[in-house]
């Protein structure tokens, strides 16, 4: 497979991505109106990270394009969590961009305290030969969130996905106070 040309039509996903969703930010504040969005990420997935998951997952790569939803991937931040629904409602609106699935992790967290909502989207992206509809997904999560999410994910990552007992309930137990203190939060932003 030839990787550099395999990986342009996302990379060119994730640069008008971010350019249009970062772009809503601007709209608010021209306006004189609070975001909901806070900032956003993206990035495409690495060849490693690609490789592992073929091997992990028994992948064909004839098939990654449609097998791997998030090699284009982007993040929106929002300060409150029901930022998050607001977010997730505009994305519903727009119409360069369909969406396949949405999975809410911010109500219904996994099991190791995970939260975020994701939403898998088919991309029309123009290339010199043509049209060539991506795969990406956009997760919408608190700050609180990414961070936790962010340390998580680096602890699991050095242990090789294989956490202890010990540090598995503590993280779970930290992501229930995170999701406290955006609770907290959004109760206090009330209160204006």
């Amino acid at each position: 497979m030839n990787w550099n040309t395999f990986f342009v039509p996302y990379q060119q996903t994730v640069k008008e991505l971010k350019i249009k969703l970062r772009g809503l930010r601007a709209q608010y504040e021209m306006d004189g109106e609070d975001s909901p969005i806070e900032f956003v990420t993206g990035r495409v997935k690495s060849k490693a990270s690609i490789e592992e998951k073929i091997i992990r997952r028994h992948l064909k790569e004839e098939r990654l394009a449609l097998d791997l939803q998030d090699i284009a991937g982007l993040r929106i931040m929002t300060k409150y969590v029901e930022d998050i629904y607001q977010v997730v409602d505009i994305l519903r609106q727009r119409t360069d961009f369909k969406i396949l699935e949405e999975r809410d992790y911010v109500t219904n967290a996994k099991p190791s305290g995970y939260r975020s909502y994701h939403i898998v989207i088919e991309y029309p992206v123009q290339m010199y030969n043509g049209e060539k509809t991506i795969l990406a997904e956009i997760q919408v999560r608190t700050m609180a969130m990414n961070f936790w999410a962010t340390v998580e994910h680096d602890l699991r990552y050095k242990h090789g996905e294989e956490l202890s007992d010990d540090i598995a309930q503590r993280l779970t137990g930290l992501s229930e106070m995170t999701f406290a203190l955006d609770q907290e939060l959004s109760e206090i932003r009330s209160l204006e």
